[in-house]
């Protein structure tokens, strides 16, 4: 379980495929709420993806664009809380294959409680955990607790950062390191900067778990033009832009298009 998962998971994935694909979900979008979870799941492991990184919807996601915005939104109309996603997650906890990560802010986590939280987390089968708005300052807060339950605490590195900020970042990072591509929040965009090849290239000599890129990549060209850096590419709000417009075979053609250049997966 854990960080053990997400390092045999992705091992696999990548001897079958050149790049790994991350989708990123709302948990509690759509019709169904969190009752939808598992057989989304089910889909997104069976169209290649190598882990499935879950938004908790919060009131205040100040990293998320306003697709994502939306979908939290959608999801906390249809009664969606932490405890009802974790508690979804445990009945298949044992027949699923795909790593889970989860994407939530700290405060959440503090009403949960931190200990009950990186309890119930192994318990119910999260692999990883992503808390954007807990800097590396601050993250004794959490890392340590979720270190006893071999819970990888996967870090975000910027383009912003200065090197030698990046260099401890990557020293630290657990899982993979979600490596932002863009500055800003989450969302789709028409194109990366220049420097994001080499930023990403220097995470990759800097770092000893697989690096992939996320915000802004909303096509299979993008995915391929950024994979070519690093290990593989995270897409959030045209996923969850895609679900939403029930286009589902549209998510399977985007992730089966871009995890191989070379492997025929229709």
């Amino acid at each position: 379980m854990g960080k053990e998962k997400l390092a045999t998971y992705f091992r696999q994935i990548k001897e079958k495929h050149d790049h790994l694909f991350v989708p990123y979900i709302v948990a509690g979008d759509g019709e169904g709420g969190v009752n939808n979870l598992p057989e989304r799941i089910n889909f997104l492991q069976e169209s290649g993806a190598a882990a499935i990184e879950l938004g908790i919807p919060f009131s205040d996601p100040v990293a998320d664009g306003p697709t994502v915005q939306a979908g939290g939104l959608r999801a906390l109309e249809n009664g969606t809380t932490l405890h009802k996603v974790l508690n979804v997650l445990e009945p298949k906890k044992a027949t699923r294959d795909i790593p889970i990560v989860l994407m939530t802010y700290m405060n959440p986590i503090f009403a949960f409680g931190i200990e009950e939280f990186a309890t119930t987390c192994a318990r119910v089968g999260v692999d990883g955990i992503i808390i954007p708005d807990v800097p590396m300052e601050e993250e004794d807060l959490i890392a340590t607790t979720l270190k006893r339950y071999s819970i990888a605490f996967i870090r975000l590195a910027a383009l912003t950062s200065t090197p030698e900020r990046l260099k401890e970042i990557a020293k630290r990072s657990e899982g993979f390191l979600y490596a932002v591509s863009v500055t800003g929040t989450t969302g789709t965009r028409a194109s990366h900067e220049d420097r994001v090849g080499a930023y990403l290239e220097d995470l990759k000599q800097m770092c000893d778990v697989p690096v992939l890129a996320g915000f802004g990549v909303s096509n299979a060209n993008q995915a391929h033009a950024l994979s070519k850096h690093c290990d593989g590419v995270i897409v959030g709000s045209k996923i969850v832009d895609l679900f939403h417009q029930g286009k589902e075979n549209e998510v399977r053609h985007l992730i089966r298009s871009s995890i191989s250049n070379k492997t025929s997966l229709a």
